[in-house]
């Protein structure tokens, strides 16, 4: 059972089909023309292309069928040059257009004065603090 992270990082060692996974997915939003952006809004990139301006909505807080948040974030600039198939925006677990499901952190399997014993782990108070597995 997992949630999206509101933050999510690529992993530092991977398959190499993380970037596959996420554009079948279709969580990314890539571009289908080429153009220059002209404006971002939390809800619509326009992009200028051929004369025509396009309006590409994003998905905003949308539920998904398991009760979690559907969310693109842009990854665009305004003014930056779109080639076709490059990402606008990235879902919630992904980054950059690659998958993305957790965060990259330092662990240790160890005994602590029996506190966690069996099942129960210890996480660094940093990790709440700093809002490090804050999901949506």
């Amino acid at each position: 059972q997992a949630v999206p992270l509101s933050r999510s990082e690529k992993c530092i060692v991977g398959t190499g089909l993380e970037g596959q996974v996420a554009l079948d997915s279709a969580v990314p939003l890539i571009t289908e023309h080429a153009g220059k952006v002209i404006s971002i809004h939390t809800d619509k990139i326009l992009l200028s292309g051929n004369g025509d301006t396009l309006s590409i909505p994003l998905v905003m807080y949308q539920r998904s069928n398991k009760n979690t948040c559907i969310h693109q974030k842009p990854q665009v600039r305004r003014g930056k040059c779109m080639k076709k198939g490059q990402i606008l925006a990235d879902g919630a677990a992904t980054v950059g257009g690659e998958l993305a499901l957790g965060k990259n952190l330092l662990v240790a399997y160890m005994p602590w004065e029996g506190y966690n014993f069996e099942d129960a782990i210890l996480i660094s108070e940093r990790l709440v603090y700093e809002d490090i597995y804050t999901s949506f």
